[in-house]
């Protein structure tokens, strides 16, 4: 996958997912995409690189960094807890659009109740 269809197909998929509000509050350049008021994910570009970063499950998340060398620990994040994806051959839209559904499930499993049933009916 390209970095223009990562970025693209990122958003697409964020804005599926129910009750999530695209905003911008660290400026333009960082698109950033939250479920009742928390993040789940973020895209911008740094040193020339668009990325994709969200929540991860630590486990996980080492393991998918050892299985596509286009996740990393996430960029200017908790690395335990983030990861950052980037364009390459390994990455493509299914695995991407888990990615992001695990991401909103962690940010969900952590609110309180009445709202986790509010937003899974």
């Amino acid at each position: 996958m390209d970095s223009k269809t990562l970025q693209a197909s990122a958003h697409r998929i964020a804005l599926e997912l129910p009750f999530t509000e695209h905003c911008w509050p660290f400026g333009p350049e960082h698109d950033v995409f939250k479920v009742c008021g928390k993040i789940f994910m973020m895209t911008t570009t740094a040193h020339g690189r668009p990325m994709v970063t969200m929540k991860a499950e630590p486990q996980k998340s080492l393991l998918n960094q050892q299985i596509y060398p286009s996740i990393e620990p996430g960029y200017h994040m908790n690395k335990k807890h983030w990861i950052s994806v980037f364009a390459g051959d390994d990455i493509d839209e299914s695995l991407l659009a888990f990615l992001i559904q695990e991401s909103w499930d962690r940010v969900v499993d952590g609110l309180p109740r009445k709202d986790q049933k509010r937003l899974r009916p």
